[in-house]
């Protein structure tokens, strides 16, 4: 019989599991409370987005970071919806934009208030004074040391996500 090695202490808290596990939770938090509008968080990000300005669907893939194929189902939920459409650029005849719809701009103002309040009570768990030093480190961490991917040969997997 062979003995165990025992497992190398670990002398740092694990960074990775704290944001992986509250980064899923709040997701599905997002998720439920976003049902309660019919949206999913890619339908939402779409919609906000496409109401900053004329954008078309592959520049609004990239800032959900989405694929082209989760984009074009993202896309056709929210036209079978009625909340957005596909329309012709009105800078680029070539390209094509995601216009969203009346209906589609007051869904996005009420999924935005749902937004913040999944945020806000996430952050509730803070006193005011700590919230706000968790968001300007958190806020540094992310356009700072961990702003970009480190390339890879293999593509770390992202949690699944439904929606």
């Amino acid at each position: 019989m062979t003995a165990m090695t025992p497992a190398p202490a670990r002398t740092r808290p694990d960074l990775s599991y704290f944001l992986d596990h509250t980064s899923h939770v709040l997701r599905t938090q997002m998720a439920a409370a976003l049902a309660e509008v019919g949206l999913t968080a890619r339908m939402h990000c779409v919609l906000v987005h496409a109401l900053e300005e004329e954008r078309t669907q592959n520049q609004l893939a990239e800032i959900g970071d989405m694929d082209k194929t989760t984009m074009v189902v993202t896309v056709d939920a929210l036209e079978k919806a009625g909340l957005a459409e596909r329309k012709p650029s009105s800078t680029d005849r070539r390209a094509r934009i995601i216009a969203v719809t009346e209906e589609g701009a007051r869904t996005a103002a009420r999924s935005q208030q749902i937004v913040d309040r999944v945020h806000e009570e996430a952050l509730a768990a803070f006193s005011p004074d700590d919230r706000e030093t968790f968001l300007r480190l958190l806020t540094h961490l992310t356009t700072g040391h961990l702003a970009t991917p480190t390339p890879s040969p293999t593509t770390p997997r992202r949690p699944r996500q439904r929606g």
